[in-house]
């Protein structure tokens, strides 16, 4: 059964970003793989992807993604909705919707443009957040990097209040570890 699911890497303290919203310590915390997120995680990530039908996300993740890609939209041809209150630029062929309010009559979108595949929340906290609180979070794939930030913006803004059931464990070669767990009911 399709699962919404939380796919996300985090520091060691709980920090998916600096406190500016930066990305520094995780694109460089190996050499090797740099921002190629399959070779850092030993090809999960390209796994984890196969499986994802639609994607959203909140608006710092979507125009961080646009600076970093130089406007060129990574997840063309899987239908995207992003979350925000703002007028933001659009890429070519990239399937992006915009959205605002609950995220509930979205989702019921998300799972029929999803199909039999996931739907993946990218990110931030907040948004992760107004999922698990509206009970539509299943999942939590939590890659944990070693690095310890002191600060930044938190995996979840509050509590999922739901209890995680670990589910599997995964360490990588480059010292990452992939921590899934099921959301329970409250």
């Amino acid at each position: 059964m399709p699962r919404t699911q939380y796919y996300v890497a985090q520091s060691l303290d709980g920090y998916i970003a600096e406190s500016d919203g930066g990305l520094d310590w995780l694109l460089n915390y190996d050499g090797e793989a740099g921002s190629d997120a399959s070779q850092a995680t030993d090809g999960e990530y390209d796994h984890f992807f196969a499986q994802v039908g639609a994607i959203v996300m909140g608006s710092g993740t979507y125009e961080f993604i646009l600076a970093e890609e130089d406007d060129r939209w990574p997840y063309a041809g899987t239908p995207c909705w992003v979350f925000s209150s703002r007028e933001l630029p659009v890429p070519d062929g990239g399937g992006v919707r915009f959205a605002r309010g609950p995220v509930a009559p979205v989702h019921e979108q998300l799972r029929a443009a999803a199909g039999e595949r996931n739907v993946w929340i990218v990110g931030g906290g907040g948004l992760a957040s107004d999922f698990a609180d509206a009970g539509l979070l299943d999942e939590l794939l939590l890659t944990v990097v070693p690095v310890v930030l002191g600060d930044g913006l938190p995996t979840f803004e509050r509590s999922p209040g739901r209890r995680l059931h670990l589910s599997g464990v995964r360490p990588f070669s480059n010292g990452m570890t992939e921590l899934c767990y099921d959301v329970g009911l409250r």
